[in-house]
């Protein structure tokens, strides 16, 4: 069974960008090195007034951000270093793993004050909110080192540039 991945367009300029295949390749990429062969999640594709919005509703931080997930199951480590647990799976053996949100706006500008292609920087973005999904994190140095070379393997494997 393929992954479930239910895209929803909000602004109009993602319709240009290819954000639908750029999507299902990042996150069918994440999943694949994680060896999750079957996964149901939800991307949200909107601008930065949406973006800023749900911050503050989930983060208390009522300021625009590039990406925003909210995982279904708590899969973080107990400790540092520590690798995230396994989703649990329905009995049809899918993992439901939550939603993401990506900003236009931020995304655009972010990609143009690094010099880096939109698209890898909107992929890169897309596979940094599936790891959030799957219980990684950057908080601590541990596990942003951790997750920082996931997300090279996973880009290179998709043919984007190290980001960092």
């Amino acid at each position: 069974m393929p992954h479930d991945i239910d895209i929803l367009i909000e602004d109009d300029r993602w319709a240009t960008t290819g954000f639908e295949r750029l999507a299902v390749d990042a996150i069918a990429a994440a999943l694949k090195v994680l060896d999750l062969p079957q996964a149901e999640l939800s991307v949200l594709a909107c601008d930065d007034t949406r973006i800023a919005a749900l911050n503050a509703d989930f983060r208390d931080k009522p300021t625009a951000t590039n990406v925003l997930s909210w995982p279904e199951q708590d899969l973080s480590g107990e400790e540092e270093g520590a690798a995230p647990r396994s989703p649990a799976t329905d009995p049809g053996g899918a993992s439901s793993l939550g939603d993401i949100a990506i900003a236009y706006d931020t995304c655009a500008r972010e990609a143009a004050d690094q010099g880096k292609p939109f698209a890898d920087h909107v992929t890169h973005l897309i596979v940094h909110g599936t790891l959030h999904l799957l219980g990684y994190d950057h908080i601590r140095d541990l596990d942003a080192t951790r997750m920082e070379a996931l997300e090279v393997k996973i880009l290179g494997n998709l043919g984007v540039p190290d980001p960092y």
